[in-house]
């Protein structure tokens, strides 16, 4: 033990993870180790002669439990980021036990009663905003962990919870071999007609990497499949790869997940209804902005028929220039990224392929440094010297302006197999208060893009700008968290709120203004053209119906699969069609996830609540127009205002306290509309 680095202090100055130092058979013992301590300091809260109090049991209970912490961090960030077949073993038989482990403290009937007691006396109690919520907070987990239940009913609990996390997991598994198994392997030059020269280079060297040297091979990763289907003027290459999409996970395999989601979902539904809601929406809502699933499908259902609208006009726009070139074909889902890109070059004369030279990954991560500094003090200093899981990974220190520490940010940037799809944030320690200190937070953002080839820059699309802006924005808010609390810090408030200081800071993104500072022609370090900045303005509105449609339709999908009132086991393909055809769904346009590889929904703790990136773009849309209204993008007072009432505020009041008290009133929807054309 005394050589496993989890049993000891982590070195300063950071006390970051030494990840040059932790291997695989650090973490079951740290886990073990971390659960046991867990327990000890539980069992003192029990065993306490004192009566209980706020201090004694509620903070006590928040003070418990750090060196698993410590461990869960680091191996849930690695299992996503940098997995392996040995990390995935350890992960079958270690959640499951965590999952253990969390529900004997919640159903742990001694310590709830004092839990309970010092409840039943809050209104006598003199505490301040933040302790009240953690109060609140801490309770209602309490209940919603089942402390309210009989004997056989805990039981019961215990084995949902404990499938539900083991099926998640394998849910995930599925999704990354799935993911990392299709190639579309092409040996003829022909075959590449219309593809841009650097998407070609980085197929010959996927290919060669696959022991496929001379060939060239596309992927299902980001990358590789989207840029596929923009340019790709082989339509019958572009169906194959975009059907191979759309079956992840449903193809009859080892990897199918159907069977996973159908037990999800019943599982899922019986564990709402033994605590006492109708519905696992009504369960997972209930601590939300939108409080109930009915509040969500209003939303969903004032936005759906203007965005269905807009797509069908995009469609028919689509549609003419197939039929202008003598096509002889109609319009399918395969083709509409690639007749988006023919419409976007005829509408607004712009090539993406003509933008990405002045969008390298170098400088628009230094632009939203320079973004941040800007409007909080803020700046990024690189640390080589903290070790990282990968060679891709880079650090940076972040200081504020009076040169304090702030914390540390993590970027690991690049797609690879060990990494699942998408992009996230992760945080190796949260920030809050510990023994008279702000200990603050070790943030990483983890992305998928394009590999660098030797000695030369990594070029982003207009999407992956705006993913690097949004997931900043998420490390921002756990950077700059300012809470006493470590579980009420940061990120950690509603689904539907966590988004709004992400997809506020893509607002920055592309104004005229941010990208004359950052976007420079990576080599000569000319600045955009003005010409090429309007385009992207007057463009920004551009398939918005289309982007909105698939999203608000997997919206439905994510909610209608978890309003359901009964454990009986639904057939995916039937709850699809059934969405599908309620909605009216183009037959050009399909879910943005599909139910087998819909990881929001069934492995990533977004169940029943997909909707949240539109409900919180209200927000975002109407809190940024805040400073359009003052005609200053930096505007001091409403950047300290943004930065005090809700980067550091964490979940230690109410957020639509925390928003009104930003913006000086309720959020308003106009802004939302207006940005995505649906006004």
């Amino acid at each position: 033990m005394s050589s496993n680095p989890f049993f000891e202090v982590f070195p300063p100055p950071f006390e970051a993870p030494p990840f040059d130092r932790i291997q695989h058979a650090h973490f079951l013992p740290a886990f073990e180790a971390g659960m046991e301590k867990q327990r000890q300091e539980v069992a003192a809260i029990v065993a306490s002669t004192a009566a209980a109090s706020f201090s004694n049991t509620f903070e006590a209970l928040e003070d418990s439990g750090r060196l698993l912490a410590r461990v869960s961090s680091a191996f849930g960030s690695l299992l996503s980021a940098h997995t392996d077949e040995k990390l995935q073993e350890l992960a079958r038989d270690i959640v499951p036990r965590l999952s253990g482990h969390r529900d004997d403290i919640l159903m742990d009937g001694a310590l709830f009663a004092r839990v309970d007691e010092v409840y039943r006396r809050r209104q006598e109690l003199t505490l301040d905003t933040e302790a009240q919520t953690l109060l609140e907070q801490t309770y209602r987990m309490f209940v919603r962990g089942g402390a309210h239940l009989d004997a056989e009913q805990k039981a019961t609990l215990r084995e949902i919870n404990e499938e539900l996390s083991v099926l998640s997991l394998a849910f995930r598994d599925n999704l990354l071999a799935e993911t990392n198994d299709f190639e579309l392997l092409l040996s003829d030059e022909a075959e590449l007609a219309g593809l841009p020269q650097d998407l070609r280079r980085a197929a010959a060297e996927t290919a060669t990497l696959r022991n496929h040297g001379g060939k060239w091979v596309f992927t299902l990763h980001g990358p590789s499949f989207v840029p596929f289907l923009k340019h790709s003027e082989r339509r019958d290459l572009r169906q194959r790869i975009y059907e191979a999409y759309l079956a992840r996970c449903d193809r009859g395999n080892a990897h199918d997940n159907k069977k996973n989601v159908v037990r999800i979902a019943a599982l899922r539904a019986r564990h709402a209804q033994l605590l006492g809601y109708p519905s696992h929406a009504h369960y997972r809502l209930e601590d939300s902005m939108a409080e109930t699933p009915q509040r969500v499908y209003d939303l969903l259902d004032q936005l759906w028929p203007k965005a269905l609208q807009r797509a069908r006009r995009e469609a028919e726009e689509m549609q003419a220039i197939i039929d202008a070139e003598g096509g002889g074909f109609q319009l399918e889902a395969w083709d509409w990224w690639f007749y988006a890109e023919r419409l976007r070059r005829q509408k607004f004369d712009l090539d993406e392929d003509a933008l990405r030279p002045y969008f390298s990954l170098d400088n628009a991560r230094q632009g939203a440094f320079e973004v941040a500094s800007r409007l909080f003090g803020v700046r990024f200093e690189p640390r080589p010297e903290v070790p990282t899981y990968h060679p891709d990974v880079e650090v940076f220190e972040a200081l504020d302006a009076d040169d304090s520490h702030v914390g540390l940010f993590y970027t690991d940037f690049y797609a690879r197999d060990s990494k699942r799809v998408g992009a996230w944030m992760n945080a190796f320690r949260k920030q809050g208060w510990h023994e008279g200190v702000d200990v603050r937070p070790l943030i990483s953002n983890v992305c998928n893009f394009p590999r660098p080839e030797k000695g030369k820059a990594v070029l982003l699309r207009l999407e992956e700008v705006n993913t690097l802006f949004h997931e900043f924005g998420h490390a921002l808010h756990g950077l700059l968290s300012r809470c006493r609390y470590r579980s009420l810090s940061g990120t950690s408030v509603p689904r539907d709120f966590v988004e709004v200081p992400s997809q506020i800071m893509e607002n920055w993104a592309f104004e005229p203004e941010v990208m004359a500072r950052y976007a420079r022609h990576h080599e000569t370090g000319e600045v955009m053209p003005r010409q090429l900045m309007d385009k992207i303005t007057r463009s920004a509105q551009f398939n918005q119906g289309f982007a909105t449609v698939e999203y608000l339709a997997a919206s439905f999908l994510d909610l209608d699969w978890h309003v359901l009132e009964d454990d009986k086991e639904r057939d995916p393909d039937a709850m699809e069609r059934r969405t599908a055809e309620r909605l009216g769904l183009p037959p050009q346009i399909a879910f943005r996830y599909r139910t087998p590889y819909f990881a929001h929904s069934f492995a990533t703790g977004y169940s029943a609540s997909y909707y949240s990136y539109i409900w919180a773009e209200v927000l975002d849309a109407d809190g940024f127009h805040a400073f359009k209204e003052k005609g200053d993008l930096f505007d001091p007072e409403l950047a300290r205002s943004w930065r005090q009432n809700v980067l550091e505020k964490g979940y230690s009041e109410a957020p639509m306290t925390l928003f009104k008290r930003f913006r000086g009133r309720e959020p308003q929807i106009d802004a939302l509309l207006q940005r995505r054309g649906l006004a």
